[in-house]
């Protein structure tokens, strides 16, 4: 199984994109504005979207996607996201006023999008790879996403605060070995992470006390403009010291 970083930033920019995670050639996790850099032959292999939440920079990409390739495909794209994230989906993106409603084009029964709900726990079994919902703590609903090839596993948080619900699933994973989690603002803005559930390095370093394995960590979602002060805020804590900075492009085989 291979993980393709197309976007990690907090923004965009010069050779920033937001979050998305490209797995085998078929799977998305979040499109953020990473997946237009893709060619039109990679857009085409893209059968399935897992959704972390519905924030516009996980999401942006979702609308132009299907415009771009519905014409060229003979099945659907399927979006995988919690109930919650499925009905912000369609009453306030594919609801004709920001974007056609592809779950009804060119006709109901067969519709160029189509959505499954999932819960937390639950595995989707797609080819040779596992990706099931885990716990996050954001300020909509959230979840992140455990990717697990068989062999070994990724665990992505999305965007979240603080969570022992996440914690809790994440050290019953016996093949974990990597971590990407999210630091999106600097210890100078602790109190605004706080309020809109993110994390700071401080925050991090208590988060990372309850992970029970040693995978490798890579700190995602940084702010353009703070991520060199939040990456020598985490290198300077000896909790957090072993945390590397994920880089788009990024490959992991697992």
């Amino acid at each position: 199984m291979q993980i393709k970083i197309l976007g990690c930033s907090g923004g965009i920019g010069g050779d920033m994109r937001t979050t998305s995670i490209l797995v085998d050639d078929d799977v998305l996790i979040d499109a953020g504005t990473g997946v237009g850099d893709l060619s039109l032959d990679a857009l085409l292999k893209i059968d399935h979207i897992f959704v972390t939440h519905s924030h516009l920079d996980h999401i942006v990409s979702i609308p132009l996607l299907l415009d771009t390739v519905m014409g060229l495909r003979a099945e659907p794209i399927t979006v995988h996201a919690t109930l919650e994230v499925i009905n912000i989906l369609k009453q306030h993106v594919f609801n004709w006023l920001i974007w056609p409603n592809f779950n009804l084009i060119p006709d109901p029964a067969t519709p160029f999008l189509k959505y499954h709900e999932i819960c937390v726990g639950n595995g989707v079994r797609i080819n040779s790879k596992t990706i099931t919902a885990v716990p996050a703590n954001h300020v909509i609903p959230a979840v992140g996403y455990q990717i697990d090839s068989g062999k070994s596993s990724l665990v992505f948080t999305g965007d979240t605060a603080g969570s022992l619900a996440f914690w809790h699933e994440v050290n019953q994973i016996n093949n974990l070995k990597v971590l990407i989690i999210e630091t999106a603002f600097s210890n100078a803005e602790l109190e605004l992470a706080r309020l809109s559930k993110h994390l700071c390095p401080a925050t991090l370093a208590d988060e990372l006390t309850h992970l029970q394995s040693q995978p490798e960590v890579y700190i995602t979602h940084l702010k353009p403009g703070e991520d060199v002060i939040i990456m020598q805020e985490i290198a300077e804590n000896p909790k957090t010291q072993h945390c590397q900075a994920l880089r788009q492009q990024q490959i992991f085989n697992l």
